[in-house]
């Protein structure tokens, strides 16, 4: 079974997702949020889900920051629409700031790296590998 990473944005939720064995952590779209149910609806029945990993806006001094509130409500979201997939939060603090220095050093053109989508994704992707390393 897969785990499955979100960065969550108003605008946007980045999504990494691991392969079957758990091994690698791969970046798998951006999503609107108001068609994020529906998608991830039609990603399970395909794609089995062993567990949920949103990242947990923190400010500096640990306090949660402006868009924890939004969080919360995609996290109480997830939990509603699959009771059965475990949801946790890992702390997300410089996973954008880390995603624009790994698109940087890519060598990718300037305006691939002003690609806020891609930004969202490897977001997902650096939260998910460190919930791999985590665990």
């Amino acid at each position: 079974m897969r785990i499955m990473a979100f960065d969550y944005g108003t605008k946007r939720i980045g999504i990494a997702v691991t392969d079957p064995m758990q091994i690698i952590a791969t970046g798998l779209d951006t999503v609107h949020p108001l068609k994020i149910i529906d998608y991830l609806k039609k990603y399970v029945l395909t794609n089995p889900v062993e567990r949920f990993i949103v990242g947990e806006p923190k400010q500096m001094n640990n306090m949660p920051s402006q868009s924890a509130i939004h969080v919360k409500g995609f996290v109480n979201l997830l939990k509603k629409t699959f009771p059965d997939i475990p949801v946790q939060m890992l702390d997300e603090r410089f996973t954008s700031k880390m995603a624009s220095a790994t698109i940087a050093q890519s060598g990718m053109n300037r305006k691939a790296r002003q690609n806020k989508e891609l930004v969202d994704t490897i977001s997902a992707v650096i939260l998910l590998q460190n919930w791999m390393e985590y665990k």
